[in-house]
């Protein structure tokens, strides 16, 4: 069976977003390009990580251009988008590896998701192998999102993904862990149930 690539070159629209309340949140990343809608699923850690390591990468395309790539600073505002996922909501995949890349050239971000697969070795050479093999693979692979962005766009994408992940339940003053609304037990107050 052939690899399935989703491709947005350009997309109209590439955001992350969830499904769900705080606490029990289901994690995606969702392009559109006209009526065409691709949605994957992710876990949070994963779209924090993204969003970091965008802006990292787009800082770094601005200090090694001396300021001259077309990459604003902050998210201009006419870019942003604040609107809910486009419904229905429909998972394609949950997303295993990610990659990010700048393509000098054409002057885009270009963000890759590959859909998680499940590998069995006998050993880590094995497994390591594997690994190596299934990533080289273009045609037969598991499936993809490939989505190439402006730097803009990036931006914009890099800031909604950090707010998404930063409305969750707030985090315990005493051990940092997520306070849910009938509270949590506390491990620094030895199970004390704390209110928020």
């Amino acid at each position: 069976m052939s690899r399935q690539v989703f491709l947005y070159d350009p997309p109209d629209r590439f955001v992350a977003g969830t499904v769900g309340l705080p606490g029990r949140r289901t994690f995606f990343l969702q392009a559109t390009a006209g009526p065409r809608v691709t949605s994957v699923a992710l876990e949070k850690t994963q779209v924090a990580a993204l969003a970091e390591r965008m802006d990292e990468l787009l800082d770094e395309v601005v200090r090694r251009s001396g300021g001259n790539a077309p990459v604003p600073a902050v998210p201009p505002t006419g870019v942003f988008d604040a609107a809910p996922l486009d419904t229905p909501v429909e998972e394609e995949f949950r997303v295993g590896t990610m990659a990010l890349a700048w393509d000098g050239e054409e002057q885009r971000m270009i963000v890759e998701a590959q859909a998680l697969v499940e590998l069995e070795a006998d050993s880590e050479e094995d497994l390591a192998e594997a690994e190596e093999k299934l990533l080289q693979d273009e045609e037969n692979g598991p499936p993809m999102l490939r989505v190439r962005l402006t730097g803009a766009q990036a931006r914009a994408f890099a800031k909604r993904a950090l707010d998404v992940v930063n409305a969750g339940r707030p985090p315990c003053p005493l051990c940092s862990l997520p306070l849910d609304p009938e509270g949590h037990v506390c491990p620094r107050q030895n199970g004390y149930r704390r209110g928020a």
